[in-house]
């Protein structure tokens, strides 16, 4: 009895599974619709063009350059690509040409600040650059920046026979010169955008541009003592000729009034004699 159900059973199992083949075989294929392949996007690149026009001679700041993407095909033969090494090379550069609004920049259209003669061709017309150094207080502090105008204050010590109060003398020797660099980061126009040092740093050479003559002057000035710098007001004129202006040190403390004294006669009968009081 146990083996007939056990052929009884596999039988039917064996019918189910031949029922099962014979309906997958039967049934019609189903067909898969797929969508449309999406394609990926272009390949694009961006180069820099002029955000407005450019007269030869631009210092140029990051506000002169404006981004444009293409195509690698229509990549301006020359144009220099964006990135942040080229953003950085670009600061301070000078125009060589007049670029119109939107035109691609090249290499061939600026003079980098590192480029061999960019401090000739910065300077005006008969100046000269010259460079004194400072610390943090005859810098003001690290406070001064390409394109601000400078006096520059010479002081010496006098030789010990000058009495106390004429032993130490200041004076102006170079009046409204204009600071062209700050160790190594150059002017950028009188619009330059943010500080040409970074926050904290104390510049240790600043540049200035001066005349023939002025060069001679602060070339004896170097040797003669200690050169500090003042940062003249935006809205302060110049005519020209130096304000001779020496401050010795009695000028500055009482302390150091030559001691002229006053003098009082002092008679004791027939003794006469001259006190004098200091």
């Amino acid at each position: 009895m146990t083996i007939r159900l056990a052929i009884v059973g596999l039988i039917l199992i064996t019918a189910i599974a031949l029922g099962m083949i014979a309906v997958q075989v039967t049934r019609p294929p189903q067909v898969v619709v797929q969508g449309p392949r999406a394609e990926p996007p272009p390949l694009m690149i961006s180069y820099l063009t002029a955000a407005r026009a450019l007269p030869a001679g631009t210092l140029a700041r990051d506000e002169d350059f404006v981004v444009r993407p293409v195509s690698p095909t229509n990549l301006p033969p020359g144009a220099l690509t964006e990135s942040p090494e080229t953003r950085a090379s670009l600061r301070g550069a000078l125009v060589r040409r007049y670029l119109d609004p939107g035109a691609p920049v090249t290499a061939a259209d600026v003079l980098r600040v590192r480029d061999r003669g960019f401090l000739a061709a910065v300077l005006e017309p008969g100046t000269r650059a010259a460079s004194i150094g400072v610390d943090e207080v005859s810098g003001v502090s690290g406070l001064i920046w390409p394109g601000d105008q400078v006096d520059v204050i010479l002081t010496q010590n006098m030789d010990q026979a000058a009495s106390a109060g004429m032993r130490v003398v200041s004076e102006v020797v170079l009046q409204d010169a204009r600071v062209i660099a700050v160790d190594q980061d150059i002017a950028r126009a009188a619009q330059a955008q943010g500080p040409a040092t970074s926050v904290g740093h104390i510049a240790r050479t600043v540049t200035l541009q001066i005349s023939p003559n002025d060069s001679d002057r602060l070339a004896v000035a170097r040797q003669l003592g200690h050169l500090s710098l003042a940062v003249r007001a935006m809205s302060d004129g110049f005519s020209g000729t130096l304000a001779r202006s020496t401050t010795y040190s009695k000028d500055v403390t009482s302390v150091l009034t030559d001691p002229t004294g006053k003098t009082v006669r002092v008679i004791q009968g027939e003794q006469h004699n001259d006190v004098t009081f200091r």
